[in-house]
């Protein structure tokens, strides 16, 4: 059977199956309020988010990269599984990913969730190794490679070198934190009231990191704070550039982080390959340009920066080969023997 790769996001839960991503939808449900019964997953309770009366409650049981609500994450993860692989009687195995630097607790969470939803046998990697395999760096020789994944919740910074990890850092900021800031604006600038799906809206259309050399404006609808009525404004890119700055500068000050406590030697093949710059939070306008700008490195957008961890994790589950550290444990570099 093709390896499965599983990547449970804040934002985004991803199936992969060999080569192909099977399933792609939101990490949120709907549950009755009073007895937290589901009713809808993905695709269908995301399009209820803020629409739903008092006996429906929609749920996110990701924040963070972690499970927040292990009850519902199971029944998503369950059904999700089960439209994916059907009747089977045969519990696979998952290659299942998790942030850099996953405590033991969080990483026996993410087991129990898995297993109860009908995997046999569970195997983690770290999302910056996964997300490497995907884009198809060889991280196995002596050679130093940076990927940054951006993902809903966090952000992970991982240098690679000989197929372990030699530095590596997880950022509690993501891009659902633009979400965030853009309300904050939103509310602080025109006196109205925006939800979360029309932040992210906002994000999509004229989301910008950087000032775009052609300022793009859109219509967006809230309730005005002082009448209690709708309202409609008008937003630009440069004003969600200012509103998400502190977000994206958080970003890439992860990233130097990461670089400073990392060997010059390895700095030094940084310089040349440049930043591998992958995750759902890389796609907003000017995100590569402005963490070029700030490290001073070239900055490569990969193919597929939405699935590249799914896939990965996909692949390292059919070829165990990819992993030098044996049994799919993934270490720190300092922890490999190299034999002489």
């Amino acid at each position: 059977m093709p390896g499965i790769g599983l990547d449970i996001g804040t934002s985004v839960t991803t199936i992969a199956v060999g080569k192909n991503v099977v399933l792609c939808e939101p990490s949120v449900v709907s549950v009755e309020t009073d007895t937290f019964e589901p009713l809808k997953y993905g695709s269908e309770a995301y399009k209820m988010i803020g629409r739903t009366p008092d006996r429906i409650t929609t749920v996110c049981p990701i924040e963070r990269g972690v499970i927040a609500n292990f009850d519902v994450a199971e029944q998503m993860l369950r059904h999700y599984m089960r439209g994916v692989l059907g009747n089977k009687m045969v519990r696979p195995r998952i290659m299942v990913t998790a942030q850099g630097g996953v405590t033991a607790v969080q990483r026996k969470s993410l087991t129990d969730v898995a297993v109860s939803a009908g995997a046999r046998v569970i195997d983690f990697i770290e999302a910056p190794i996964a997300a490497a395999i995907g884009i198809g760096i060889d991280f196995t020789t002596p050679h130093g490679s940076i990927v940054v994944d951006i993902g809903g919740g966090t952000t992970d910074v991982a240098v690679l070198s000989m197929g372990g990890l030699a530095q590596c850092e997880s950022a509690k900021v993501g891009s659902k934190d633009f979400d965030e800031a853009i309300i904050r604006y939103v509310r602080k600038e025109h006196n109205i009231l925006i939800g979360s799906r029309t932040a992210e809206n906002i994000k999509k259309h004229v989301g910008s990191v950087i000032m775009r050399p052609v300022d793009v404006v859109m219509k967006a609808k809230g309730r005005n704070l002082f009448s209690g009525l709708p309202q409609v404004f008008e937003i630009s890119s440069n004003d969600v550039c200012e509103a998400i700055s502190d977000i994206s500068f958080a970003m890439c000050n992860a990233v130097q982080s990461v670089l400073e406590k990392t060997p010059p030697e390895m700095v030094g093949d940084i310089a040349t390959d440049g930043i591998y710059l992958t995750g759902g939070g890389a796609l907003i306008y000017g995100m590569p340009q402005m963490l070029g700008a700030y490290t001073g490195t070239p900055v490569n957008l990969t193919n597929n920066p939405f699935n590249c961890v799914a896939l990965g994790a996909a692949k390292a589950c059919e070829d165990p080969e990819l992993l030098n550290n044996g049994d799919f444990e993934t270490r720190m570099l300092n922890d490999l023997k190299i034999n002489n």
